[in-house]
């Protein structure tokens, strides 16, 4: 990346593009994620360049305290920054001091005594329709690497968190047994169960990687599983997500529980009704649902006029 300019010394500068280069080229990294990264990892080498007097070397990013690192986040907060902002600033501080630990160029234990600014409880934000599909049909090239079963297996668990609104935990937990059942039932949070009806298009998306799967799959054990032969785990499908953030150009907020977020928002947009999704996505409370689905304005005018007697 030689688009940024640091006000580091020559060896952190180098370091510093380097790191932006592996975002972009091992973690595909969208493009506006990439500026912003790099405008703080900017804004950091200024400050510290005002702070230390001098341009920052890869020893002074070594001898870093956490009072260097919290002087940084206080003058942003002074600048006017937020909290969202300052996180982020931090986050993107910390990806760099990992990558230079990573290579061997510099490490810092410090940043393990920082915590990241307290944000308001937020709701990831829905996929619209078009990239919701693109999502759960996993659309990006596939390698001759990847076994097909993989692919296969990796489709149909976003499919669920799509199509079926599931949680990431229900759906790498689901056993052969419950898949194969009509509707589908599925246990949740607080050893709640529910009945969700399975799409077409979700069922054939599991028959597809059941039948490519290598081994015998017992029926009451997870049916999604891992290359080592054990249960998938969910944090692979975190980290799968996090690959197509850079491929279809998605924003951060994207995460495999914004599939089940989209799948509310889309289902309330073309009309159905909340008690219902409430059912379905298996929330004790309304209010609960409420918050979880996002709605335009022209829907809830047009729900409004149409069950209004005088609308």
């Amino acid at each position: 990346m030689t688009g940024f300019a640091f006000r580091f010394a020559p060896d952190a500068a180098d370091a510093a593009r380097l790191w932006l280069q592996s975002l972009k080229s091992e973690r595909r990294m969208a493009a506006k994620t990439l500026e912003a990264y790099g405008r703080d990892a900017g804004q950091f080498a200024a400050f510290l360049q005002d702070h230390l007097g001098a341009p920052a070397g890869l020893s002074d990013l070594e001898a870093l305290t956490p009072s260097d690192f919290r002087g940084f986040l206080a003058r942003r907060r002074k600048e006017g920054a937020e909290s969202r902002t300052l996180a982020r600033q931090l986050s993107a501080i910390r990806s760099f001091f990992r990558f230079g630990e990573r290579n061997g160029l510099f490490r810092n234990a410090a940043l393990l005594l920082l915590k990241s600014p307290k944000l308001p409880h937020a709701v990831p934000k829905p996929l619209s329709v078009e990239n919701a599909r693109r999502v759960a049909a996993l659309e990006i090239p596939s390698t001759d690497d990847v076994p097909q079963w993989l692919a296969a297996r990796d489709r149909a668990v976003l499919t669920l968190l799509y199509a079926c609104g599931l949680r990431i935990s229900e759906a790498v937990g689901l056993t052969l047994r419950q898949a194969q059942a009509d509707p589908l039932v599925v246990t949740g949070k607080g050893g709640k169960t529910r009945i969700v009806p399975v799409l077409p298009r979700a069922r054939a998306a599991i028959e597809v990687y059941t039948s490519l799967y290598p081994l015998p799959l017992a029926p009451d054990q997870p049916m999604f599983r891992g290359l080592k032969g054990g249960p998938l785990n969910a944090r692979n499908i975190q980290l799968l997500v996090e690959s197509l953030r850079g491929a279809f150009g998605l924003a951060e907020t994207a995460t495999p529980h914004a599939l089940r977020h989209s799948f509310a928002t889309h289902l309330l947009g073309n009309g159905a009704d909340l008690r219902v999704i409430q059912e379905l996505l298996g929330h004790a409370s309304l209010s609960t649902t409420q918050v979880y689905t996002e709605v335009d304005g022209s829907h809830l005018m047009a729900q409004y006029r149409k069950a209004h007697p005088r609308a």
